[in-house]
């Protein structure tokens, strides 16, 4: 949901603008501990409080939160369910998963479901409120542990991509300038690899010339980096 809808703060006339935040969790004390702390922030106003996973779609459409706070585990349909759903809705409230578990397979279908948030439940009550606040603004917010394993995700992924692509490169080529980029990355003078392949540097320079153009590349430095990439 973009921007911020809700009740106006402080009374007739006041422009400050309530951020409205619904919670789901089928822990009444959680749902009790929530209410408490977040009405001890004055942007934040909480609509309501469901116990099941099942109950979002119409509590959502009767109370218009900006923010739903969305446990995982739940009886019914479960937090990453009802985020899916509830994200497919058009203007839909962005939705922070706050959850006892941060195991990799929670947080990575919690973000692909739509979640803008992913925090645990001992993240203090100031971080929590704050997370809200981001959310509502259109930004994300994870915990630092999250944080951590997005990164650690991302690297090899980051890795592979680039070793998929420096692959295509060198399989475009033909055989022999397929040698002779693997020498220049190989950190081979074009007289060394003129020596190897038995070919004169100037045709050397020809075969890289060529190589460069194919690959959309700049220099050897460059193409070195591709055949780096490609092992």
């Amino acid at each position: 949901m973009s921007g911020v809808a809700g009740a106006p703060l402080g009374g007739p006339g006041s422009a400050a603008v309530a951020i409205r935040v619904l919670i789901v969790d089928d822990d009444a004390l959680v749902r009790t501990g929530l209410t408490l702390m977040l009405k001890g922030a004055p942007d934040l106003q909480v609509v309501g409080a469901v116990a099941d996973g099942a109950q979002v779609q119409a509590a959502v459409g009767e109370h218009s939160p900006d923010v739903v706070l969305m446990d995982i585990r739940m009886a019914g349909v479960d937090g990453i369910d009802a985020t899916r759903r509830l994200r497919a809705r058009q203007d839909a409230p962005e939705v922070i998963i706050l959850t006892t578990f941060d195991a990799d397979e929670h947080v990575f279908r919690a973000l692909r479901a739509g979640a803008s948030g992913f925090l645990l439940k001992d993240t203090p009550p100031e971080g929590i409120v704050e997370a809200i606040r981001r959310v509502a603004a259109g930004e994300p917010s994870l915990s630092p542990s999250v944080t951590r394993r997005l990164i650690a995700h991302l690297v090899p992924e980051e890795d592979n991509r680039r070793r998929a692509d420096a692959r295509r490169v060198l399989s475009a080529l033909s055989d022999r300038e397929r040698e002779v980029a693997l020498a220049v990355g190989q950190g081979k003078t074009n007289a060394v690899i003129a020596g190897e392949l038995h070919m004169s540097v100037g045709t050397v320079k020809g075969y890289i010339s060529r190589i460069l153009t194919k690959a959309g590349l700049d220099n050897r430095v460059q193409l070195a980096l591709v055949v780096h990439d490609a092992s």
